[in-house]
Order: structure tokens, then sequence, then C-alpha cells
């Protein structure tokens, strides 16, 4: 599924970072190469920028690139920053 990155926008990152810092553990959707995936109660370990895209590294050790991310906690991601 590789295709441009495009950024997620600034106020959801920090949402993001917010549910890393209190541990919460969250429902996550996103779309892989074939299917829309739900992962319920995972917790967001790290966040990180590598080649000019950014990532997300869940506590259950899968990492997804962040605009592949289509709801976090029940909240839809809001595409550009």
């Amino acid at each position: 599924m590789a295709t441009d990155y495009r950024p997620i926008n600034c106020s959801y990152y920090d949402e993001l970072e917010a549910i890393a810092t209190l541990r919460k553990r969250v429902t996550v959707i996103y779309q892989n190469d074939s299917a829309q995936v739900t992962l319920n109660g995972v917790g967001i370990k790290n966040l990180y920028a590598k080649d000019k895209e950014e990532f997300v590294v869940l506590t259950n050790g899968q990492t997804i690139r962040l605009d592949y991310l289509i709801e976090v906690d029940g909240k839809l991601v809001i595409k550009a920053c």
C-alpha cells in the first residue's frame, strides 16, 4: 500500500501524544494493503518520524504509518496539518 505520505492534522497528532503519555488503552482502526483493521485495547508506545513520514508504535509491537489511521479512541483522523 505504498503511497505518498499525507500528514495528519497537528492537533490530532497532539491527541495521539496525550494517549501515549496517559498510557490509555484505545481502539485503533486503520487501513492495510487489503482491508480495514480494528485493534481493541491497544496503547500507543511511541510516535516517530522517518524519511519524512510519521509512524505510531502500538503496545502490541505493531507500527502503522499515521496516514493509514482511520480512527483512534472513537475519533476520526483528520488529514493534513
